[in-house]
């Protein structure tokens, strides 16, 4: 994620206003994609709106609203009539209110402002039903806020010791686009050792709680969607070098490492929660960009589980239902770390356990599987510098995502369930989106489905 404000306005505008020509009401506002047969729907109507990060909440504890952000501030869209409305304005600028995650117990998005004579920063939430507002607590300087707990009682962040005095700071769900020289930064910023800190705010006294120091970099904070004492983090940095995924305590303590590495260049990352909480679910490669799996580690009995994948059904990320039956990826290009010649593809993931009848198991035994994959939406004319971030309705009828292949952003979802035969609205999604985005992207996918 992007460190700088300026850095991070001059992506979002590149993005948002680059492909401006892409008016949203000569955009269909829906249509059966020609190669998978499913049905994708337009579910923003403004230029440069996204969705948040894939696994950051988004959606109400009801399932009613989902949380997106546009231009002109915070919206929020009902998930069954598909109207949407304005939460918070900013007034033209995108960094005057900053989504940190919807709540997991009541119907409230929880945001950043900046107090406009003070420039201080505070936590705020806003409630999706009535709008009405709430200044929760302020957050010191060059604090960078990244999760709300499961009771809404505890925000989590972290800041670097020697840049603690800047009063800006970056937050999920703004510009996610994936720098040209990202590997490059990494390692030197892995390099750095900047000394971070690990915090816990108590949304009501401002009380902050240590919960770790530390020169790694300290990255993609998620508390876990059921227990508000229980914090995912992750160490940063390229992921062949650094044992990623970790879970603690809010009073600091059972710091615990989710997937220790036996190999040379294996790799997990892009980690994220069952919604019971009961399971971290990651990125495995084993080694990397030769052997893929969608892994899971049950936090009660240290159970695994790895489904695995062919190199075109990889994703950048994944993410799984909310009764865990169904994964979901966003596909990649071929310059991501799979480099699958045809992986650009909203994909469906069943899970189907192939442990045998009579095989000998033991409790330290990954437990195995596969995906059946089924392709939603052909993303050919998506630039994948910009993700996808994929997520489920609660009701698992639809995946939503986030696409610039018409030019600016918008939020799109798609049908799990194919559309009926005899559909008369039926296109090619990239010859769709070429009408308003005539140049091609760097790596383009003419396939058609499986």
């Amino acid at each position: 994620m992007f460190r700088s404000r300026t850095l991070r306005a001059l992506v979002f505008l590149a993005v948002a206003g680059s492909g401006g020509q892409a008016c949203a009401a000569s955009i269909p506002s829906t249509w059966v994609d020609k190669d998978t047969g499913h049905r994708v729907w337009r579910l923003t109507p403004e230029p440069g709106s996204a969705s948040l990060y894939f696994n950051v909440t988004a959606i109400s504890p009801d399932g009613r609203w989902m949380v997106y952000n546009a231009p002109d501030g915070i919206h929020g869209l009902d998930l069954g009539t598909r109207k949407t409305k304005l939460l918070v304005p900013n007034g033209g600028d995108r960094m005057a209110a900053r989504t940190i995650a919807v709540g997991r117990k009541t119907n409230a998005v929880f945001y950043l402002s900046d107090d406009p004579a003070t420039k201080v920063t505070s936590i705020n939430r806003v409630d999706f039903d009535t709008g009405a507002r709430q200044k929760l607590v302020d957050v010191p300087a060059g604090y960078k806020i990244d999760s709300i707990n499961a009771d809404e009682t505890l925000a989590a962040g972290t800041y670097e010791v020697r840049r603690a005095a800047r009063a800006r700071q970056d937050a999920p769900g703004g510009p996610l686009d994936q720098p040209r020289n990202k590997g490059e930064m990494m390692e030197r910023r892995l390099a750095a050792r900047i000394p971070m800190v690990l915090f816990a705010l108590d949304l009501k006294s401002g009380k902050e709680t240590r919960l770790l120091q530390s020169t790694d970099w300290i990255n993609h904070l998620l508390f876990s969607p059921t227990d508000p004492k229980l914090l995912m983090y992750c160490h940063e940095g390229p992921w062949q070098k650094v044992d990623r995924i970790w879970t603690i305590r809010t009073d600091g303590s059972a710091n615990t490492l989710i997937h220790r590495r036996t190999m040379a260049m294996e790799i997990a990352g892009h980690e994220f929660w069952g919604r019971d909480g009961k399971t971290v679910w990651y990125d495995w490669q084993y080694p990397k960009g030769a052997s893929f799996y969608v892994a899971g580690r049950d936090l009660a009995t240290g159970r695994r589980t790895a489904y695995h994948l062919e190199r075109n059904d990889w994703s950048i990320h994944f993410n799984v239902s909310s009764d865990g039956s169904l994964f979901a990826g966003d596909g990649g290009d071929p310059g991501q770390v799979a480099h699958a010649p045809d992986g650009e593809w909203i994909v469906l993931l069943r899970p189907q356990s192939v442990l045998g009848q009579g095989a000998i198991d033991d409790k330290d035994f990954w437990q195995p599987g596969v995906f059946k994959p089924e392709r939603l939406v052909n993303m050919a004319h998506h630039d994948y510098h910009l993700e996808p971030n994929i997520r489920f309705t609660p009701d698992r009828k639809m995946v939503v995502f986030r696409t610039n292949m018409f030019g600016p952003t918008y939020v799109l979802g798609v049908e799990v369930e194919k559309a009926a035969a005899g559909a008369t609205d039926v296109m090619s999604t990239p010859e769709l989106a070429r009408k308003f985005k005539p140049q091609e992207p760097v790596a383009t996918n003419v396939k058609a489905a499986k």
